[in-house]
């Protein structure tokens, strides 16, 4: 194993490998957006002033022209190869209906109609996000890798051959599951699949038990074949077991029917279930394979084998546009006529993130080395641990007093508790009141965190040191408590400001602290570790953190607006044990996969346990470790309240940028009809507020933050545009506005090319106040 990454207290260490976020096309890309000279005219005219005369009407044929120049300059954007590849990834039919008439059209002063601009803001719009957001999706967002070295003082960039050293394309599991229904239309594979009770169901004393309902008779032979119904035994090998188990024959129309009269209960599933994965067509080739029957197999895996084949084209297309979108457009239409569904599902609040049939996920090619200059400034990351730590040990102990409560509960009416009915009674999981419970818990941490940096009434910055607010931080935020097993992680995202790498030698540099991703492990993901290059390393800093097994519940394949194949967890280790709670989503051929209904909950030691039926024993709260993380995972912040936040630095580590925060209607500029006057006045309205020149906002009524660069009149109107639809969708909503740090010129992570990236470093903070191997 590799040396222990210390944080400077001790409380905390480091996985020595960090993921290297960014985008994939070059930081420079955004500023030249920005006509040279033109912000600079603007600002010669005074606020107030009447914009009118001889000055005025030069700045306006100077705007003019910069206009038709960054028109030219996005239509050669839009005409690469790369960036038109990237649009067919995100939403193809903007090649058709955006890009290619903006390409036919001829820029002009007079020709900058409504429907040009809108395209040019179309173009502009993706480009920020293909520049300076730091995603990681496609050969547009490649997941990078780095580790630190004690031995080394600075930081160094290997920049590789290229910008992607890998590159595959992965199917969505829905849309393995749409042909698994589809096959499962051909009757024939009924007999050769394998039914399988639901995860919370329990046979007790010829009775069913079901969460929150009275027992449940059930005739014989059901009885008996819902025993057997493990999801491993087709029905004829049910029907040889329960003959023998009753002593008589079980003819095969009886089992049908036995299994029949179980789904029409809901008490099993008998389908074709394709198992949680990243590759969910190997899965369902696994099943399909088991299938005995010549007939009905080579049938099936010849339909897998299109979408196999299809899938292949598409990553072989790689950036060729034109080849990509014909790709796509095949595998869906084979898509369509084979499973009878729609090859895109429409987006909504029941929607997962992943909505196309497949997605792509990138290594990048360079790498990174961070040594000792960037460690030994990491106090004030460690107080922002701390506190993270408290909050969600003060989280865990609420919850678990509310399932102890409910388990208490349950005991009482039953006499003995099972996972399955305190999952159920816990429902919406962890427990109905935990929403509550952590808003509560979020306000404490903020009010806490007040008093320590208080800030003066209307300051802008407010600078502290970590030796001075230590003992404050310690004595608002005491270690003691005992959280799950996630919450030992803490996911932070690190960046790097300095002139150049030279600087970050010199100790000439600065951190900022992005967002702190609590008790969560996200380099645990599938978009990440399946982009790793030795999956192997990772598994050993996970048992390094956990040498002996853990209880792992089972989650849905995809959640809405959640989560998807993509952010599964994917550092699961063979000694690993898998619970099934109300979904079972695991192969039920892995060994150490058991179902809730076969878990006991006892109280031990004053704790409440999760008892297995091999002896293995799991604290309980372990079994919520997914939803609890779910509650607390974006709580932390130290912005506080109100239409201004200072930033906020500690030693030379930024943990809050400047942030504001305005109503839609508050950006008077964005309703003027003259470009021109609406760049003039929008700076202005910024020099008054004091903002620099990049930043990034959020809005309602946007899906996602985007960048503004003041000097830009297209990201200014992209800007105007937000404001106004968020004043006409909702008057007293907010945008909020914060400060780009580091900014495009500060980028240093470049390629073989030295092209520079903005970036960050997505690091794995481990608790060291709980031994490996003990409860959170």
């Amino acid at each position: 194993m590799s040396d222990t990454i210390s944080m400077p207290g001790g409380g905390w260490r480091l996985w020595r490998h960090f993921a290297l976020r960014g985008p994939g096309f070059p930081a420079a890309g955004v500023l030249r957006l920005a006509p040279e000279g033109l912000a600079s005219a603007a600002d010669k005219f005074a606020p107030g002033e009447v914009l009118a005369g001889a000055d005025w009407e030069a700045f306006q044929e100077d705007f003019s022209e910069a206009a038709v120049r960054t028109a030219r300059d996005l239509q050669e954007i839009a005409a690469s190869a790369p960036f038109r590849a990237a649009v067919a990834w995100q939403n193809r039919a903007v090649l058709r209906t955006g890009i290619k008439p903006f390409l036919d059209w001829t820029p002009s002063a007079q020709g900058r109609t409504s429907m040009p601009r809108q395209r040019e803001e179309l173009v502009a719009h993706y480009w920020q996000r293909f520049c300076v957001k730091n995603d990681t999706i496609g050969f547009f967002g490649p997941v990078g890798w780095g580790a630190f070295d004690t031995a080394r003082r600075g930081v160094e960039v290997h920049p590789g051959a290229g910008l992607v050293a890998e590159s595959r394309v992965y199917f969505s599991s829905w849309s393995m599951d749409a042909l698994a229904k589809a096959i499962d239309r051909d009757p024939r594979v009924r007999a050769w699949t394998p039914p399988r009770q639901v995860p919370f169901v329990r046979v007790v004393d010829g009775t069913v038990r079901l969460p929150g309902r009275p027992p449940q008779p059930a005739p014989e032979p059901a009885l008996t074949v819902l025993r057997l119904c493990d999801g491993r035994r087709t029905p004829t090998e049910i029907a040889g077991l329960a003959a023998r188990e009753l002593g008589r024959e079980v003819p095969a129309p009886e089992v049908t029917e036995a299994l029949e009269w179980l789904v029409a209960r809901r008490l099993i599933g008998w389908k074709l279930d394709v198992p949680a994965g990243t590759y969910p067509e190997r899965e369902l080739r696994a099943l399909l394979e088991r299938i005995g029957d010549p007939a009905v197999r080579e049938p099936a895996l010849a339909k897998l084998a299109v979408l196999e084949s299809g899938r292949d084209r598409v990553e072989r297309a790689g950036t060729d546009a034109e080849e990509l979108t014909a790709a796509l457009a095949a595998l869906e239409a084979g898509f369509a006529e084979i499973t009878e569904v729609s090859a895109v599902r429409e987006k909504g609040a029941r929607t997962a993130p992943n909505r196309a049939l497949v997605y792509s996920d990138c290594r990048r090619s360079a790498t990174a080395t961070v040594g000792t200059a960037v460690l030994e400034q990491l106090a004030p990351l460690e107080l922002c641990l701390t506190a993270a730590r408290w909050m969600t040990n003060r989280y865990a102990r609420t919850v678990g007093a509310r399932l102890h409560e409910a388990y208490e509960k349950l005991r009482a009416e039953h006499g003995q508790v099972d996972l399955g009915s305190l999952w159920f009674a816990c429902l919406p999981a962890p427990h109905p009141s935990s929403i509550a419970d952590i808003e509560r818990i979020q306000a404490e941490l903020r009010e806490r965190w007040s008093r320590i940096i208080d800030a003066p009434p209307g300051a802008r910055r407010v600078t502290l040191t970590s030796a001075a607010i230590a003992d404050q931080v310690r004595e608002a935020f005491p270690e003691g408590g005992r959280g799950w097993s996630l919450s030992r992680y803490v996911s932070p995202d690190l960046m790097i400001v300095a002139e150049d790498l030279a600087a970050v030698e010199r100790g000439e540099f600065q951190l900022v602290i992005g967002e702190l991703h609590v008790a969560m492990n996200t380099i645990g993901q599938s978009l990440f570790v399946h982009q790793h290059p030795d999956r192997a390393q990772l598994i050993e800093e996970t048992t390094r953190d956990f040498p002996g097994p853990r209880l792992l519940p089972m989650l849905p394949k995809e959640l809405p607006l959640k989560w998807s194949a993509r952010s599964r967890q994917s550092l699961e280790r063979p000694e690993d044990h898998y619970v099934a709670l109300a979904d079972f989503s695991a192969d039920p051929h892995r060994p150490r996969t058991v179902r809730s209904a076969d878990v006991r909950v006892e109280e031990r030691d004053g704790r409440l346990a999760a008892v297995l039926a091999d002896g293995s024993v799991f604290d309980l709260i372990d079994v919520f470790c997914h939803a609890l993380s779910n509650r607390v995972m974006d709580r932390f912040t130290l912005r506080a309240d109100g239409d201004h936040s200072p930033r906020i630095t500690i030693d030379s580590t930024v943990v809050a940028r400047e942030s504001w925060r305005f109503a839609g209607s508050a950006l008077a500029f964005a309703d003027d009809k003259s470009e021109a006057r609406r760049f003039v006045r929008a700076r202005q309205w910024r020099d008054t507020h004091e903002l620099p020149r990049f930043v990034f906002v959020v809005s309602p009524t946007e899906p996602r933050p985007f960048f503004v660069d003041f000097d830009s009149p297209v990201y200014v109107n992209i800007l105007a545009k937000a404001a106004r639809r968020l004043a006409r969708k909702d008057p007293a909503a907010q945008l909020t506005v914060t400060e780009m740090l580091p900014t495009p010129e500060q980028a240093w992570l470049t390629d073989d090319q030295g092209r520079r990236y903005t970036s960050e470093l997505r690091l794995v903070a481990v608790d060291r106040t709980v031994a490996p191997g003990e409860p959170a």
